[in-house]
Order: structure tokens, then sequence, then C-alpha cells
């Protein structure tokens, strides 16, 4: 199989979607790899480390399009990528459908073969290829909250963790799952008062283990939302629901009740956002303000630490891209579960039923 890897276009996007050992993997298990000119520079890999693993460095997206049977990426395909895209191509890489119904359609048009890194699912629940970004996004989100509560970026000038003799600033973490525990490490660590709220009362009971008394753990409802965001000097949301649009729980009358100065960074906005007041923003233009509150709510935000991010899921993604290239999608998802429910476009369908429920258009489950 020839797998083509192009250099990622989103805005401030540096993260490539293969490093030299799944080169060298690849071209070991007689498979070819062709990687755009300049594709992982953001992340520390010159064009000659690629050819030395055995990879062909090519000028032009469209050649790497055109010459590929399978396309990994990073993230999801921007309206200049749709066109190269052809039928039966496999196109494997963050995806975030439930949110973007113009490129769902883009892809059913185009007939490729989408295998999303999001929603490929171990019989457990576990999100294997989603859980190494969703740890640095947790983690940025808690950097990037501090910074901006800073006086000089429009915050209401306060310091995570206080100082002897000073309030502690409260941090309110909205889930409880990957990108919640590394966002409520980060502020712990920083010496903030730390609340999360979660609907399933075992991860509760399993965060209270792990923290102890450093943060305080609630059962996540309106009322609790509501008295914490209220209360809250930096919001974080970390809701996921697994390929699914994210729940609106912070709402704008909410919102409204945070004093000036405070600060919101929604991680869940590439799945549509759990904040009413939170839409897209770019690592170019990552805020806004709303009822006085700062808004950080980036889609691609791992890609602001490249190096970190491309080897954490590099680390995960290559297993599969192995599995596909040396069996055919077909295959490869016909023997593992997990990867199957990674199809979300099929022959022009949706092949992902939470994707279809959400976007409303005809669901067609993989037959093999």
């Amino acid at each position: 199989m020839i797998v083509g890897v192009p250099r990622e276009i989103k805005n401030k996007e540096n993260r490539v979607g293969m490093v030299v050992a799944g080169v060298r993997a690849l071209s070991q298990a007689g498979h070819r790899v062709l990687v755009q000119k300049n594709a992982g520079l953001g992340a520390g890999i010159s064009d000659e480390d690629y050819r030395k693993a055995g990879a062909t460095i090519l000028e032009h997206a469209k050649e790497i399009y055109d010459k590929s049977d399978m396309i990994m990426k990073v993230k999801e395909p921007l309206p200049e990528e749709y066109p190269l895209l052809r039928e039966g191509q496999i196109l494997y890489t963050y995806l975030h459908l439930a949110a973007d119904e113009r490129l769902t359609k883009a892809l059913m048009e185009r007939k490729i073969v989408g295998i999303a890194y999001e929603t490929i699912q171990t019989p457990d629940g576990h999100l294997p290829l989603l859980a190494p970004m969703s740890a640095v996004a947790g983690r940025m989100a808690t950097q990037i909250g501090a910074t901006y509560l800073q006086h000089d970026h429009g915050g209401k000038g306060m310091l995570l963790g206080g100082v002897t003799g000073v309030n502690r600033a409260q941090v309110v973490v909205l889930g409880g799952g990957v990108v919640g525990i590394n966002a409520a490490k980060m502020a712990v660590g920083l010496g903030a008062q730390v609340t999360i709220l979660d609907v399933n009362v075992g991860r509760l009971d399993y965060l209270a283990d792990i923290f102890g008394n450093e943060v305080t753990t609630l059962y996540s409802n309106v009322e609790q939302i509501e008295k914490s965001v209220r209360s809250a000097d930096l919001v974080i949301g970390a809701i996921l629901v697994p390929g699914a649009k994210a729940l609106k729980l912070v709402t704008r009358e909410m919102v409204s009740h945070m004093s000036p100065g405070g600060v919101i960074v929604d991680v869940a906005v590439d799945q549509g956002g759990s904040v009413e007041t939170c839409r897209p923003t770019s690592h170019e233009h990552p805020t806004y303000t709303v009822d006085g509150v700062i808004h950080y709510a980036v889609t691609n935000m791992p890609g602001a630490v490249p190096r970190t991010s491309t080897y954490a899921l590099t680390n995960v993604t290559l297993k599969y891209a192995v599995m596909i290239a040396n069996l055919g999608w077909k295959e490869a998802v016909s023997r593992d579960e997990a990867l199957l429910k990674g199809v979300n476009i099929l022959n022009g369908k949706v092949a992902y039923k939470q994707v279809a429920d959400d976007l409303g258009l005809a669901y067609e489950p993989v037959r093999l």
C-alpha cells in the first residue's frame, strides 16, 4: 500500500501524521510512504530524516493525494483539501464530524473511507487514539487559563496558586475524563482550589482517591454547575461523548454571572463546545470576550506543542496504520472491533450512528 502524509494546513497546526519510526515500520512491512516537503518541520523532523527512513519526499499535496491509497493526517481536511480526495481512498485522521456538517457531506460526496481517530474504541470503552491528545489539551488548558488570568492578557490579575495570605484561584473542571484529570493535575500542582464535576459517581470516587482533599468532587447537575461556574475564576470544559456533539452545560446566563476577567477554556470546542458562549477560534486569534469573561476555544490546542503531541499521537496511531496497510481496511476492521468503530464514512454514507443522529443524516452501518 502507498501511504501519504501531507503537510497540515490548519492555522498554526505544526503536528504531522507520521514520525520516522512510522516510516521505518511501514517500509519494513513492504509499503511505500510519501511525505510532503517540510511536513515534519514543526515537530522537529527534517525531510532528510524521512528520506533516511525510506520515505519519498514530494513537493505538493496534490501529488501525495493522487498517488496514495491511504492518507494519514492529524486534523480534518479543510475545504481546499476536499477536491484532492478520491473515491475509495482511506482517510485516517481526526475528523470530529458531529460538529461539522459541511465536512461530513464533502467526505460523503467524495466517497472516501473515513476512519476517525477519535471514535476508535476498545470493548472496555477506552479511546486509545484520543487519550494522548486529551492529556495534552487538558494540561495545556490549565497553563492557558493561568496565562489569561494575568492582567496583561486581559484577566483579573490573579495568580492561580496565590501566595501566603492571599486567596488562590477557583478552578472548575467540567468532566472527569482524560482531559479533566490532566487539567486538574496541573491546577492542583500550581496550588489552585479545584472542583471537578462529573455524572459518573464511580469516576468521582476514583478522582477522590487520587487527589484526596486536594480537589472537591461534585455530581454534575444544573444547580451544581451554576453555583460552581458563578464562583469560578477559571472554567475548563472537558466534556466528551464519543463521536457526538458536546453537551451544552454552561449557559450564557451562567457566564454573565462570572466576575469580569474570569477565563473559560473549552477543550470540547472541536465537538461543538460545552459552553453556550463558545465558538471555534484559532491559535492566531485564540480569544474573545463575552460579558467581560475571556473565552479561549482553539480547536487544535495540541498543535501549539507539536513535538510533544506528534510523538504522543503517533505512538498510538501507527499500530492501526500498519494493520490497515497490511490487511486492507476491510480485513483490518473485521479483525479488530475497536478499529471498526473508527469507520465514520463509507460508500457515501455515514457509518457512525452518533454522527448521523447529531447531523440528521441517514445512518448505514459497516457491513462486512
